[in-house]
């Protein structure tokens, strides 16, 4: 954030710093004007490097082959840069739009500590210290092919299953629950979700992600558990989900053990919403257009199973998409790069996009 203001500050356009938290600083840059507000919402924080570069150091931008290698370079400070190129280059043209123009840098996408609330997006819409009436999220890759006009909600449930403790010598005298478990992985692999196929985003989807369970090998053990990160559409509730699961689980297990001694319970331990927008959202069509203008094609509206920033805007009531530069399979990798040429286009499709929306 303070080498954000550093360049805002010398670029003579004026920004607001608003902290969610001790080291998490929000930076809104913004040029003035009246209603619509369009912000170009990106993150400040990166995923630590990891082990491997080919570069001495990965937070030292190398430019090399007509790519810029670097942590961050993709994720999200290179569209970072561009987005704020685009302030620069309307103020520099000379450009008066009629609406207002903000770039966002906020904080902590990628990390929370357990428990912490979050100081960006959400401290940010929490506390009305932001309010764009749209919003544009360049952190998908798909090098501008692509804008993400909708994506799945996200609800981890954890599943339990609670028997009767013995020796490991005397598995008769208990009910081992990671038996109950086996029974209840089963049942659930492949399980229906009553749902309607959503145009963009399909289908749902299932992972079981965690399991765990006993405490040694010659004791029967008593709880065992299972996380499960199911995505879901639009049309379908956490809730509704979770009753499914609950279902399920118990059926698996009737008629095998002693319900006195035998329990499962399913608990939801963090949902979001799905979300979208229709594929002839002037929001959606003016980003379209843009790029038209800039690259020669027309970007086609999709949905993904992840979240972005724009969840949060649109489940706010705020229009956003998805859209911005570089390659998807370039995140959180080693060696992350990206085009310097596609930060210099996407600087002046930003450009476009803000004049679009705005007008002049």
């Amino acid at each position: 954030a303070d080498v954000v203001a550093k360049v805002l500050d010398e670029w003579d356009i004026p920004y607001e710093i608003h902290e969610g938290g001790p080291q998490r600083a929000n930076i809104i840059a913004t040029l003035p004007g009246n209603k619509p507000t369009l912000m170009m919402g990106l993150h400040l924080d990166v995923v630590p490097p990891g082990k491997g570069w080919d570069t001495d150091d990965p937070f030292e931008v190398v430019l090399k082959d007509g790519k810029l290698i670097g942590r961050g370079v993709l994720d999200n400070k290179g569209p970072l840069a561009s987005s704020l190129m685009a302030m620069w280059i309307i103020k520099e043209s000379g450009v008066q739009l009629n609406g207002t123009f903000q770039v966002a840098g906020l904080a902590s996408e990628e990390f929370r500590e357990p428990g912490e609330m979050d100081p960006g997006i959400e401290f940010l819409l929490t506390n009305k210290l932001i309010a764009p009436d749209m919003a544009v999220i360049p952190d998908i890759g798909e090098e501008m092919k692509r804008i993400d006009i909708a994506e799945k909600g996200r609800v981890v449930y954890r599943i339990v299953t609670r028997g009767l403790a013995a020796h490991g010598s005397t598995p008769e005298l208990g009910v081992n629950a990671a038996n109950m478990m086996a029974h209840v992985v089963v049942a659930l692999e492949g399980l229906e979700m009553p749902h309607e196929v959503h145009p963009v985003l399909g289908s749902p989807s299932a992972n079981l992600g965690i399991l765990r369970g006993g405490e040694a090998a010659n004791i029967v053990p008593d709880e065992c558990e299972i996380e499960l990160d199911v995505r879901v559409v639009p049309g379908q509730s956490a809730e509704s989900v979770r009753l499914l699961l609950l279902e399920t689980a118990q059926k698996a297990l009737e008629g095998r053990y002693d319900p006195k001694h035998a329990h499962v319970e399913v608990h939801t331990n963090d949902a979001t919403s799905p979300h979208g927008l229709d594929a002839g959202h002037p929001l959606v069509v003016a980003v379209q257009d843009s790029a038209e203008a800039v690259l020669g094609f027309r970007p086609e509206p999709f949905g993904i199973g992840g979240g972005t920033f724009a969840k949060a805007f649109n489940l706010g009531g705020i229009p956003a998409v998805g859209f911005g530069p570089g390659l998807e399979d370039q995140f959180h990798v080693v060696n992350e790069a990206i085009e310097l040429e596609e930060l210099v286009q996407f600087s002046l499709v930003a450009a476009l996009i803000a004049c679009d929306l705005l007008g002049e």
